[in-house]
């Protein structure tokens, strides 16, 4: 299934009773911007917001980290989401955020149709599409979230595979972040990556106009980083947002055998017992 969809397709389908659209905008901490403020001054027709910074574990001192199920079934249902709905996610953020918000709708398997909306707002704006303001009144949805476990890695597994190499790991994040020349946004964070993982900038699978890069020259992003598509993947970042891009790339790629690490560099570069590496993939 194509995790891709159009504008085109979209403002046909738009007022469809089963559309769930979703603006999934997150910026990153000191970004001068306010989702909330964006969505209510002009989001896509139908639109919900799924205000993606707080959809979270509050009780977790790492950010960002998944949250109860629970959480996401009330979440769900307060955006109208039903069992059978259509969950397309868009964002405008420079950090194509919609990417982690479909992978978490797919964990949750309240995503099973989930899609992207391929170049976002900004995309859509652009072409001229329409747009409205305010906020819209959603009747409740009924759909259950339920996390896969199987789908999310966590440190232990991570520290497992240094020793095991089950899995290539692929750093989402920005070259000179991965290589230590570029000092963490967070204090008392360590620089570098974890040992043995390659670098794949998640900035590099965009063209100009936001929409996602496909084909063999998606392909060939992967195969210069080194990237073995016979061996299972595991996908990480700075706190689990861009890492989702990595893997929705892959699945575009037609490999499936991927996971996501979600407390990231947030988690293993403030750990001071973790290992380190610095410089670039060897």
């Amino acid at each position: 299934m194509d995790i891709l969809i159009s504008t085109d397709w979209l403002a046909a389908e738009l007022g469809k009773r089963d559309l769930k659209i979703l603006d999934a905008s997150l910026f990153l901490p000191g970004t001068p911007r306010d989702p909330r403020a964006e969505f209510e001054a002009a989001h896509i027709p139908g639109a919900a917001y799924l205000d993606l910074p707080t959809l979270a574990d509050a009780d977790d001192p790492r950010p960002g980290m998944l949250p109860s199920d629970a959480f996401m079934t009330e979440r769900c249902r307060a955006l109208g989401i039903d069992t059978d709905s259509r969950i397309i996610l868009y964002d405008n953020s420079p950090t194509h955020s919609a990417a982690r918000a479909w992978w978490m709708m797919r964990v949750y398997g309240v995503g099973a149709n989930a899609t992207i909306l391929d170049g976002g707002l900004p995309k859509w704006v652009a072409e001229g599409q329409p747009t409205e303001s305010g906020w819209p009144v959603i009747p409740r949805g009924n759909a259950t979230a339920r996390r896969a476990e199987d789908q999310v890695r966590t440190k232990d597994d991570l520290l497992a595979n240094l020793s095991n190499q089950a899995a290539q790991v692929i750093d989402a994040r920005g070259a000179a972040r991965f290589t230590g020349e570029e000092k963490e946004p967070r204090p008392g964070m360590a620089s570098g990556h974890i040992p043995g993982s390659r670098n794949i900038p998640s900035s590099s699978l965009f063209n100009p106009d936001h929409s996602m890069k496909t084909g063999e020259e998606l392909r060939r992003l992967f195969v210069d980083a080194g990237t073995d598509f016979s061996r299972p993947i595991i996908t990480t970042c700075g706190s689990g947002v861009t890492a989702a891009i990595l893997l929705a790339g892959l699945e575009l790629l037609g490999k499936s055998d991927v996971t996501l690490y979600d407390g990231s560099w947030s988690e293993w570069g403030l750990d001071p017992a973790t290992p380190k590496a610095t410089g670039a993939a060897t």
